[in-house]
């Protein structure tokens, strides 16, 4: 039986070999010149240049926001396993060439515990020593408590030079092993010349192309930023895209959302035989990013918004406003022309900006009577407003819940007039209407989570409380509160609950002016090549669509319009101006004193518009937190939003 098995075995055996030598024969006979002429292509070996310069950002007119400008750098590449004490003496060789900064206490210590190895050990005892061998601590746990126990005194000897040597060495070993460690980011001429001259092994000097932003700090938070190298959570997929480890990405916002089109092409080389280079293909410049911002618009608003910020806080109980935002937007569109967010800092009599602009998108705040457009459009789809009928403002007591009012008695109103004059009891009817009940004092109104979602629905159709669609990555949405009670659904119809970003109010005045049609907003207007051909353009997106009549969108915009003729939103633009608008207050809280604790009841002010300017019309929406407060004698208001409403609306109509 064994003898028979051996047979088979061999059988097959013989079988297999007579394939692969078959095989073999037609590869080098029949086939052999073709596998030569691979094998030879295979041998040509090919390389990428350093960096090729990104697409530009320009505004709408063409006026470049973001360029590019060739720098040189020294560069640190690891050859050989170098031991500590050789890049320490290297270190040392190239402070002498040109200074860094004396880094930070951890980089210290981490410099004389590799120094220090005997003596830094010591302050280990055996017990700590057997919980790493016993897989008790990691020894990262251990290397850090060597480093904690280094004295002080030890560190404050520290010289200068010392310093700048252990921060170079830092900048040495940063990242991973495989990448170039920068250690110069903006080399002049003559330092390069010196670094070139001294030939020092391991150290080279590269070129890449570094942004510049003309016009400084304007909208730089909203352009993002780059980073050398690719992201951890995305190496993957970069990689098969074609990218490099140590490729110049977008992290952030709009060179991060328009990555792909902004990355230029790196310059191809051919190595020759002798190891010469030959250029196959230069470098090209990635494709140009057009935005749909004015910038006359946006320089004219944030000089605005400054001004106006230094001139209020001269006014009483504004000790705690800090920041207001603004964005300026064609409604037909959904593209953005300027947007801003302005944030002063004070130091003693010293006074500077901050640009926080990414806060219309990122922070969210009580809007106030702003969104009664919206919750009127809840009473008109469910039947409970009936146009021209006059009720008297008044105030609602509701069961277990304190009398809520307007902020003052406004007489007969009818759906046009509640809104020029911002009745709080109109909107409080319609909300106990929606639910089915008639009011009587002290009722209990029930509030179901059928109601709140009866108005968050219409909201979220104008925008309020839904995302926007702005091509920028990490938009946030505001709170929507998760508690009911019959005092929060009467606070949800004033824009006293739920909180909205300045984005998302843009969005609903836009939807308003367009008749219940919500377009997604925009930053982009267009992408064009180098050359200048156009490879993509915006279009309107339509995201959704209120289903309300045409004829209640006009008895909304002209109880909006009559809100800035004689209403609360009065000498905000200039009565001849064709304009409508809403304004908004709410009550907000302030932390005084940073210590985490809300101890100030502060008053917010919002108000948006629709106008016109030289050619068509635009929409804007201001925001101020924290404008006002109540310090138990009075309560002035500041009016800042107007002051940036009357003298941007000068400045469009005539632009």
């Amino acid at each position: 039986m064994k003898k028979k098995s051996f047979w088979y075995f061999y059988l097959i055996l013989v079988v297999l070999n007579s394939i692969i030598f078959g095989r073999i024969f037609y590869l080098n006979f029949t086939r052999g010149e073709d596998y030569q002429l691979l094998l030879q292509n295979k041998t040509e070996i090919y390389f990428e240049g350093d960096s090729a310069p990104r697409g530009r950002i320009l505004d709408r007119n063409g006026v470049v926001l973001v360029d590019n400008t060739l720098v040189h750098r020294i560069v640190y590449r690891k050859i050989n396993q170098p031991s500590f004490l050789e890049e320490v003496e290297l270190a040392k060789i190239l402070i002498s060439y040109f200074s860094v900064d004396e880094g930070t206490e951890k980089e210290w210590r981490n410099y004389y515990a590799l120094k220090e190895k005997e003596e830094v050990m010591g302050y280990i005892t055996e017990e700590e020593k057997q919980l790493v061998q016993e897989r008790k601590k990691d020894s990262g746990w251990l290397e850090e408590l060597m480093r904690e126990r280094i004295p002080s005194s030890v560190i404050d000897s520290f010289t200068h030079e010392e310093k700048m040597i252990a921060h170079m060495y830092h900048l040495m070993n940063e990242g991973y092993v495989y990448q170039n460690k920068v250690l110069n980011k903006d080399a002049d001429d003559s330092l390069v010349a010196k670094i070139l001259e001294a030939n020092i092994s391991s150290i080279f000097v590269d070129s890449y192309w570094k942004r510049t932003y003309p016009k400084g700090d304007l909208l730089r938070s909203v352009f993002g930023s780059l980073n050398e190298g690719l992201p951890v959570e995305k190496k993957d997929e970069y990689l098969s895209l074609g990218y490099g480890l140590n490729d110049v990405v977008g992290i952030s916002y709009l060179e991060l959302q328009y990555e792909s089109y902004l990355r230029g092409k790196k310059a191809v080389y051919y190595v020759n035989s002798d190891k010469s280079l030959s250029l196959v293909q230069e470098a090209e410049r990635g494709n140009d990013l057009y935005l749909s911002i004015d910038i006359s618009i946006q320089e004219k608003l944030e000089q605005v918004m400054k001004d106006t910020l230094l001139r209020v806080k001269k006014l009483p109980n504004t000790e705690f406003l800090k920041e207001n935002y603004a964005i300026i937007g064609d409604p037909n569109t959904g593209e953005i022309l300027a947007i801003s967010g302005e944030r002063l800092i004070e130091n003693g009599k010293n006074t500077s900006f901050q640009e926080v602009t990414l806060n219309t998108m990122l922070s969210a705040f009580t809007s106030g009577s702003i969104v009664k457009g919206a919750s009127h459009t809840v009473g008109y789809l469910n039947g409970v407003i009936q146009e021209d009928q006059k009720i008297r403002d008044s105030c609602v007591k509701l069961y277990l819940v304190p009398e809520k009012c307007s902020y003052k008695e406004l007489g007969l109103l009818d759906d046009i007039s509640a809104l020029k004059w911002s009745s709080n009891y109109y909107q409080f009817l319609t909300a106990i209407k929606v639910s089915g009940k008639q009011y009587s004092y002290n009722m209990k109104l029930d509030a179901s989570a059928e109601v709140f979602q009866k108005y968050r629905n219409v909201f979220a159709s104008y925008g309020l409380g839904s995302k926007t669609g702005i091509d920028l990555p990490n938009e946030q949405i505001g709170m929507i509160g998760s508690n009911m009670s019959d005092d929060l659904l009467l606070n949800l119809t004033i824009g006293q609950y739920d909180t909205y970003t300045p984005l998302e109010l843009l969005q609903y005045i836009n939807t308003i002016h367009t008749n219940g049609v919500r377009n997604s907003l925009s930053l982009m207007k267009e992408i064009k090549s180098p050359s200048g051909e156009v490879i993509v353009r915006q279009e309107t997106k339509e995201l959704s669509k209120i289903a309300l009549e045409s004829h209640y969108y006009d008895r909304i915009k002209e109880g909006f319009r009559q809100v800035l003729y004689n209403g609360t939103g009065s000498g905000y633009v200039r009565k001849d101006i064709s304009a409508y608008g809403k304004t908004g207050t709410s009550e907000s809280f302030y932390d005084s004193n940073g210590d985490g604790v809300i101890d100030v009841k502060t008053i917010s002010s919002t108000f948006a518009m629709v106008a016109p300017k030289k050619e068509g019309v635009y929409s804007m929406v201001l925001v101020t937190p924290h404008l006002s407060h109540y310090d138990g004698v009075k309560d002035y208001t500041a009016p800042f939003n107007r002051y940036i409403s009357t003298e941007m609306s000068e400045f469009l109509m005539n632009y």
